[in-house]
């Protein structure tokens, strides 16, 4: 081998160094070893003893967050009761378009048998000049109106109902027998005016001429006349017949001179057809209007009330008495100064349920059914600790908007009484038997079905009694108040909703 060269002190001094480094690494690492060997199996142990004593972390309930949060879950009630309003809200304004409906088919069958009737009259009419006293030629020409010193009719009501799908009409037939005296017409409310005596006429008001099913006979002073349909004026009545009659002029003047009156009798009948009501205007000196029935449902209405009348389950009778003193418009007047329609009186032939009237009073309640159900709802999910997700209490709304939509279909064709017991039935089941899958607990469903039945028997009473609705609605909403305080006395509300 070739000589190496020698090498330097130095290095050999760094070589040794590093040597006995090496060493002592490899001594102690073989020391580290042995220390631990022993100890590595009670480490072990220790570490799976705390791994089996940890218990994992909570895991999140379903639904937790948001619902879990009470005034979030109020909120969400309050919105959907809101939002539920908007059907109920179309309900309302389908049973207004279904009324409309009704009355439309009744305007139909009233247009072809005879509209609401308003007798007035009769009038006498008299044309008049007036007369400039310088030059003696006419002015104007006008109308002198006067009314009779007596005026009675009698009369019976024969009503019917007819049909024209599902809806129904009040028509009837009525006989009036009309009577009365007028005194001598003069002229002294007429400055310079002169009477013109043969173009007199009398005049009856008819509004709806379709009615008129016999010939008007007329009877003055003994006279047999017959009416013609149309008016000649239009200042009092727009619609009806009229008929000229004589007048004794000259006549009235001798009795005038012996102290005495001249007066005009007139007697006639009138066969007419109408519907729904019948009115008449009060334009005697004393005016006697006597009727009688067989319809069970009057309502009488306009200025006065019968001062007399008898109302049996299948009749009614009733009697009027006004004087002239009553009304707001002399006996005698010139021109178109007066509207007598004012002063008319009569009955309205009702139809003894309105089934549209009863079905907007329910709908109005719809806010009322909402709240009270979302808080029974509400308190049991409390209570019991079940959570029920907002789509299951908008199912349960809708199906209360369902029960006013089911009772305004069944009372077109059945009663209504029978319609709202089958509705508010089939919406009572529908929600109990789904509460059960909310609940699945026998006793809460139970507890729910009492309610909505309590509630809905409330409605009803509430319907029936119309005149104290309002009275029991105020202490039925306040005896439901006390129960919702007296139940959630022991609520710290504080705390609901939040983890133990």
């Amino acid at each position: 081998m070739p000589d190496q060269p020698p090498k330097d002190p130095q290095e050999e001094l760094n070589e040794e160094g590093t040597s006995q480094n090496n060493d002592s690494i490899e001594e102690t690492n073989s020391e580290l070893t042995n220390d631990q060997a022993p100890t590595k199996e009670p480490i072990q142990e220790v570490l799976e003893e705390n791994t089996q004593e940890e218990e994992p972390p909570p895991k999140r309930r379903r639904g937790g967050g948001l619902r879990e949060n009470i005034t979030v879950k109020m909120l969400t009630i309050g919105l959907l009761t809101l939002l539920l309003l908007v059907p109920a809200t179309m309900i309302q304004y389908l049973i207004q378009e279904r009324q409309k409906t009704r009355d439309t088919a009744m305007s139909e069958i009233s247009a072809k048998w005879g509209r609401v009737q308003t007798i007035g009259g009769p009038v006498l009419t008299i044309p008049y000049e007036k007369v400039n006293k310088t030059s003696g030629k006419t002015e104007s020409v006008g109308f002198a109106h006067f009314l009779p010193d007596e005026l009675n009719i009698t009369g019976n009501v024969d009503a019917k109902t007819r049909y024209r799908s599902i809806y129904q009409a009040v028509l009837y037939n009525t006989k009036l027998d009309i009577k009365g005296v007028f005194p001598q017409p003069t002229a002294d409310h007429i400055k310079n005016g002169k009477l013109r005596w043969k173009e007199a006429f009398l005049s009856l008001g008819i509004p709806d001429m379709q009615g008129i099913n016999e010939r008007i006979n007329l009877n003055w002073n003994k006279e047999k006349l017959y009416f013609e349909p149309g008016i000649p004026n239009s200042n009092i009545f727009l619609s009806g017949v009229s008929i000229p009659v004589p007048l004794e002029k000259s006549k009235a003047d001798s009795l005038k001179k012996a102290g005495e009156e001249q007066q005009y009798t007139f007697d006639l009948q009138l066969d007419l057809n109408g519907s729904e009501a019948l009115n008449f205007i009060p334009l005697g000196k004393e005016t006697n209007v006597q009727l009688q029935s067989e319809w069970s449902n009057p309502s009488f209405d306009g200025a006065f009330l019968p001062d007399e009348r008898e109302i049996n389950p299948d009749s009614f009778s009733a009697a009027w008495k006004v004087l002239h003193l009553n009304r707001n418009y002399p006996q005698k007047w010139v021109g178109k100064i007066y509207k007598v329609e004012k002063s008319m009186f009569g009955v309205r032939l009702i139809t003894p349920v309105d089934e549209y009237q009863k079905n907007t009073r329910s709908s109005k309640y719809a806010i009322m059914f909402l709240a009270l159900t979302f808080m029974v709802f509400f308190f049991v999910e409390i209570r019991n600790k079940t959570r029920m997700h907002p789509i299951q209490y908008l199912l349960v709304g809708l199906g209360l908007c369902l029960f006013y939509l089911l009772l305004l279909a069944l009372s077109e064709h059945i009663s209504f009484n029978k319609a709202y017991l089958v509705a508010s039935t089939g919406i009572i089941l529908l929600i109990t038997l789904y509460s059960h899958t909310i609940f699945s607990n026998k006793i809460l469903t139970l507890v729910m079905g009492v309610f909505l039945t309590a509630l809905y028997i409330f409605l009803f009473c509430i319907l029936q009694l119309q005149d104290y609705s309002l009275l029991m609605g105020s202490i039925g909403l306040f005896i439901m108040l006390a129960l919702v305080m007296y139940f959630s006395r022991n609520i710290d509300w504080y705390t609901v909703g939040t983890k133990p």
